[in-house]
């Protein structure tokens, strides 16, 4: 282990919010002098104290060790900014949906990243690349089709999903068959006046079980959330989406498989991918 790299490690995770050695000793409980011998590499904070300078800095523990849980280190290994680039799927689901016919489809793809133009993925904590919003349709899209959808109205579906929520574009005015409109309205999560986030919540996953495509819709996104927020979450944060997880999508994996036999498989496969990232975080972040 590199004192010296973890004291540097430290100090720019520090900078980087903008906080003093001495803010940073206060909320630790320590005192400036520790913090600067930490920083200076003539001494390590203890596993407790650098779990709460990762904390307070939104740094993942090991990469203010820089180096693995085995002692190898970690300046040869690289972020992957996405899992695989948004042109390639583009051109991957654009290719399936000529050759499939499935027409509603083609259009949602340039439909998507018309109205997605500009906006961006939540930028990472290991890396400056910036990453389209469309990878995040996109790879559910992939996904999906992957997994055998084959509906022309649920995959354009799953390309829309987020264009009323997140761009300037109403309902009303998605081109796309009233299945298809149907099935973003349904996926598109607001909070009423005169409700709280919760109720609101509540009775938004409710109504999406009682649609089978809007359950794989729903649980693909959040497959494709849990898959890359250790990237952008805090610790905290982290944990609150385990609990929504395993509160609200993990029941929708049960109801198409009890309900919807033709997701059966896919409802199991998605279920086993979210619980073994969600196991995996757990273990890392809950001490």
């Amino acid at each position: 282990m590199n004192v010296e790299k973890t004291g540097e490690n430290i100090a720019q995770a520090r900078k980087k919010i903008g906080m003093t050695q001495e803010e940073l000793a206060e909320r630790i409980g320590v005192s400036v002098q520790a913090v600067s011998k930490w920083e200076c590499g003539k001494n390590l904070p203890d596993i407790e104290n650098l779990m709460q300078i990762a904390e307070i800095t939104n740094t993942p523990y090991s990469i203010l060790f820089g180096v693995d849980e085995n002692g190898r280190s970690m300046e040869n290994t690289k972020y992957r900014s996405r899992i695989f680039h948004e042109e390639n799927m583009f051109t991957r689901m654009r290719s399936f949906a000529l050759s499939e016919h499935l027409t509603e489809t083609y259009k949602a793809l340039s439909f998507m990243r018309e109205k997605h133009l500009g906006q961006f993925r939540k930028k990472s904590k290991f890396t400056q690349e910036l990453v389209q919003y469309i990878n995040h349709p996109l790879m559910m899209a992939c996904q999906a089709h992957a997994l055998g959808v084959r509906d022309d109205c649920l995959l354009s579906a799953i390309l829309l999903h987020d264009v009323v929520e997140d761009t300037d574009t109403l309902l009303d005015e998605l081109p796309f068959p009233d299945e298809v409109k149907e099935l973003v309205d349904l996926v598109t999560f607001s909070v009423p006046e005169c409700s709280t986030k919760e109720a609101a919540k509540e009775l938004y996953y409710h109504t999406i079980q009682e649609n089978g495509k809007a359950c794989v819709i729903k649980i693909i996104d959040r497959c494709n959330n849990v898959s890359t927020m250790s990237a952008s979450f805090s610790r905290a944060k982290m944990l609150n989406y385990i609990d929504e997880t395993e509160k609200y999508i993990l029941p929708l994996t049960d109801i198409l498989k009890n309900e919807y036999p033709e997701y059966s498989d896919l409802a199991f496969l998605i279920k086993y991918q979210i619980i073994s990232i969600i196991e995996t975080v757990k273990s890392l972040i809950i001490t």
